[in-house]
C-alpha cells in the first residue's frame, strides 16, 4: 500500500543520520511511483506542524538555503505554496512572503534524486524547534500615510544606486525624516481617534558572514525608530517588536543601509588590497563593526526630536506597549559581545562610511 511505503521510508531515514539509511528510504520511494501523493501530503503537514510551532514560510526557506542546496529550496518554495490551500487565512505579512517565493520547479531528476532530497528536507523540517509565534490581524488598517512607505522606498533604492557617496546620504537622510514624522503621525493619529492598536512584531534575516555585525546595524535602526530587535544567531534573523508603520520602516531602512554599507566596504576593500593587504576577512569584519556602531550613534541623534507636551503620554504609551510585548515574547534574553574586531584600517573605513551614510533628525514638532 502507498502509505506502508510511505512510513516504511521514514522510518528508515527521518530518525537516522547516516547516508544507508537515506539510500535505503530513497530507493523504497522511488519503486513506488503511487507513493508520491503520499509523500507531498506529509510533507505539507510538516509545514502545517512548522506554522503551529512558530515558523513562518520565508524563516523556513532561510533555513532551507542555509542548511541544504538550491534543489531543497526549491522544494520547499513548491511545498509551502502547495500547503497554502490548505492553510488558514493569514496576515498581510504572511501573505507577502508566499508572493516572494521562486515559482521555479526543481530541475528534473531522477526518482532516486528527488526521492533522496525530498526526505534529507523532511529531516530539516521535523526537527525543527518551537519559536516564537508571531501573530498578526488578518487585515492591516491603512489609510493615506501609506504612500509615506512608496515614497520612502524610492528614496532607498535611489541611495542604493548611486555611486555618489554625498547623494546617498542625502536621500538616506530624507528617507529618515519621513520615517520619523510617519511614526509620529500615526501616534498622532492615535491619540486623536484610538485604534487600539497594538504592537506586532517580525522576523528579519540576519545572514551569515559577519552576522554580528548587522545584527548590530538591524538593533541600531530599530531603536532609532521606537522598535526592538532580539538577535536568534542560531537560526539567522532577528525579531523586531514595534507598532505596524515603524516595523515597515526598519525593515526598508536596515535593507537600504545594509546594500549601501556592502557597496561601501567592497570599494573599501579593492583600495585596500591595491595597497597590498590581504587580511579581507577582517577588514571586512571590523568594517561592518565599525559601520554598525557609527550609523547606531547617528541614528539616536536623528531620532532625539522635540515633540508638544500632548504627545509625550501618547509616545510613552506605546513605548511601554512595546517593551509589554517583547518581555512577553522573549521573558529571557542574554547579551553578547562582538568578535573578530581586530582590523584598525577596517573600523576607520567602517566608520567613515557610516558618516557618509548619516542620517539627519526631522525637524521639530510645532
Amino acid at each position: 500500500m502507498t502509505s506502508d511505503t510511505v512510513d516504511r521510508a521514514f522510518e528508515a531515514a527521518l530518525y537516522a543520520d547516516t547516508d544507508a539509511a537515506l539510500d535505503t528510504a530513497a530507493s523504497l520511494l522511488a519503486a513506488d511511483r503511487s507513493s508520491d501523493p503520499e509523500l507531498d501530503r506529509r510533507g505539507r503537514e510538516f509545514l502545517a506542524t512548522a506554522w503551529r510551532r512558530g515558523w513562518q514560510p520565508a524563516d523556513v526557506v532561510r533555513l532551507v538555503r542555509r542548511e541544504l542546496d538550491d534543489v531543497h529550496v526549491r522544494l520547499v518554495a513548491a511545498l509551502v505554496r502547495a500547503q497554502a490551500a490548505d492553510d488558514r487565512a493569514r496576515g498581510p505579512r504572511w501573505r507577502a512572503q508566499l508572493e516572494e517565493l521562486t515559482a521555479e520547479e526543481p530541475a528534473r531528476m531522477d526518482r532516486f534524486s528527488r526521492a533522496t532530497a525530498q526526505l534529507e528536507l523532511y529531516r530539516l523540517l521535523l526537527r525543527l524547534p518551537a519559536l516564537e509565534p508571531l501573530d498578526e490581524p488578518a487585515t492591516r488598517r491603512t489609510h493615506p500615510e501609506s504612500r509615506m512607505l512608496t515614497r520612502i522606498r524610492a528614496l532607498l533604492a535611489k541611495a542604493e544606486a548611486t555611486g555618489y557617496p554625498e547623494e546617498a546620504e542625502a536621500l538616506s537622510a530624507k528617507a529618515q525624516e519621513l520615517m520619523a514624522r510617519h511614526s509620529v503621525d500615526e501616534a498622532l493619529l492615535d491619540a486623536q481617534a484610538p485604534t487600539h492598536d497594538t504592537p506586532s512584531a517580525c522576523r528579519i534575516g540576519v545572514e551569515p558572514p559577519y552576522e554580528q555585525a548587522k545584527a548590530v546595524l538591524l538593533d541600531a535602526v530599530a531603536t532609532a525608530n521606537h522598535c526592538r530587535a532580539v538577535w536568534n544567531e542560531a537560526f539567522a534573523f532577528s525579531t523586531v517588536v514595534g507598532f505596524e508603520p515603524d516595523l515597515e520602516a526598519v525593515e526598508l531602512l536596515y535593507t537600504s543601509l545594509l546594500v549601501q554599507a556592502t557597496t561601501a566596504m567592497t570599494k573599501a576593500e579593492a583600495a585596500q588590497r591595491a595597497g597590498g593587504r590581504k587580511r579581507t576577512k577582517t577588514f571586512r569584519q571590523s568594517f561592518l563593526a565599525a559601520y554598525a556602531h557609527r550609523l547606531g550613534t547617528r541614528l539616536r541623534a536623528a531620532a532625539e526630536t522635540q515633540v508638544g507636551d500632548d504627545l509625550l503620554p501618547v509616545l510613552a504609551t506605546r513605548e511601554v506597549a512595546v517593551t509589554d510585548r517583547l518581555d512577553h515574547l522573549f521573558p529571557q534574553t542574554t547579551t553578547t559581545r562582538l568578535r573578530g574586531v581586530s582590523d584598525e584600517a577596517g573600523w576607520i573605513e567602517g566608520s567613515e562610511a557610516a558618516d557618509r551614510a548619516q542620517v539627519k533628525s526631522r525637524r521639530p514638532l510645532d
